[in-house]
């Protein structure tokens, strides 16, 4: 059967660097930093104390969601019933005309609801096993982002969670465009959320080092590529992207800001934890993307790298980019950064939000940055991590990558159309 092309039509994002996709882009071409003291926990008795966090006084889920119903949704979902509000307005997809069993949802969490977890754990341990609030299997479970958005839209499509670590927002919007390129869907609601700046979710990285603790300096916490990082910054957040089948899209007259190109997956089949020194599993995951998309590596001129701040990580995936795309000596026109040097990594969100970069860099001719990064390690590989400020650049294609623990890799392909 013939595939059938998939565009972009909305987007929406809640992050630590602005709430709406206007404020959080404005953000990335400054080079603004939205790292900063965590204030939403008592961080006493942990190591790390700073992380990419929305705070209170940006965002109160009652000026979004009815509070009865805010007040039965984690955080998380909270996040992505937001950022699907936005997208869904911004596409204008109530008023699209498709069948509602061919409109369907893939917003994902890597986690769920940890900070449910905590509060009704500790109400069970300390009154009691029978004192935890009737609501708490709803809350935390990872599927109730996309459950609670169909249910607010009546959308009654495909509708599921996708859950492969840090990988799980770009393997959201994947699926999903897979669903309408098959002929599933007509339409998705696709993206990843996440809220782990907790107790267990600081306290647990901490103890797995993973995370920087530049608790003197939040703002210079998130380093990729630099010798002197020393972790990666936990973020909080959603990104959501509304994708349409494109002849339906531009007959109704869509605002159409991208098309998905191309998508590949692999499995470094390596460590729990660690990638594959080499790059291995990224690089066939970039290789299967360019395949998918009929697309040569000189077609790329913008990578949205995973570029978590880890000297694993980023050793690894850069190898793998050079090793497709060619250093910066070899190709002159590839530009490479990572914008969790501004909004921290977002775990299951991350995803999505890095698309949505993508989609905004083809959009504008620009290239947001790697800010902090100072004094490149001299084992990465020898790439334009666009230091420190936004570049103009044609960008024409993007390219976006993810890796998550369990050795999950996902990248997704968006060109111009």
């Amino acid at each position: 059967m013939t595939k059938r092309r998939v565009v972009i039509t909305g987007m929406g994002a809640v992050t630590p660097c602005g709430i709406g996709v206007d404020n959080f882009w404005e953000s990335m071409k400054s080079g603004k930093s939205g790292i900063s003291l965590i204030e939403g926990m008592d961080t006493e008795l942990q190591t790390v104390k700073i992380a990419g966090e929305i705070k209170d006084k940006d965002f109160n889920p009652e000026d979004y969601i009815d509070p009865k119903d805010a007040k039965r949704m984690d955080r998380y979902t909270q996040f992505a019933v937001v950022a699907a509000d936005e997208a869904i307005k911004d596409a204008n997809l109530e008023q699209a005309g498709y069948d509602p069993y061919k409109v369907g949802v893939i917003v994902s969490s890597a986690a769920g609801g940890f900070k449910t977890f905590e509060k009704n754990h500790l109400a069970m341990i300390n009154r009691g096993p029978t004192k935890g609030s009737p609501f708490t299997i709803p809350m935390l479970i990872v599927d109730m982002a996309s459950g609670r958005i169909s249910m607010r839209h009546g959308f009654k499509g495909v509708n599921k969670a996708v859950v492969s670590a840090c990988a799980t927002g770009t393997h959201s919007v994947g699926d999903a465009y897979r669903a309408i390129q098959y002929g599933d869907a007509d339409a998705m609601v696709a993206g990843g959320c996440e809220a782990t700046i907790t107790v267990i979710g600081i306290g647990a990285f901490t103890t797995a080092r993973t995370l920087s603790k530049r608790n003197d300096a939040p703002e210079k916490a998130s380093r990729p590529y630099d010798k002197d990082r020393d972790g990666f910054v936990m973020g909080e957040g959603a990104g959501v992207l509304i994708l349409e089948e494109y002849e339906h899209a531009k007959s109704r007259g869509a605002k159409i800001y991208a098309e998905i190109a191309g998508y590949g997956q692999s499995a470094d089949a390596y460590d729990m934890v660690a990638p594959c020194p080499e790059g291995l599993g990224a690089t066939k995951s970039m290789e299967f993307a360019l395949a998918d998309a009929g697309m040569k590596p000189e077609d790329i001129q913008y990578i949205n790298t995973h570029g978590t701040s880890t000297g694993l990580g980023d050793k690894a995936e850069s190898k793998a980019v050079e090793k497709m795309f060619g250093s910066k000596e070899e190709n002159k026109n590839l530009y490479v950064s990572s914008t969790k040097s501004m909004h921290g990594h977002m775990l299951g969100a991350t995803g999505a939000i890095e698309s949505i970069v993508c989609v905004k860099a083809i959009n504008e001719n620009i290239v947001p940055p790697t800010i902090n990064l100072d004094n490149q390690d001299e084992e990465v590989a020898d790439l334009n991590y666009v230091p420190h400020k936004a570049q103009k650049a044609e960008v024409h294609a993007a390219l976006t990558n993810s890796f998550g623990f369990g050795g999950h890799n996902a990248t997704l392909i968006f060109k111009e159309v």
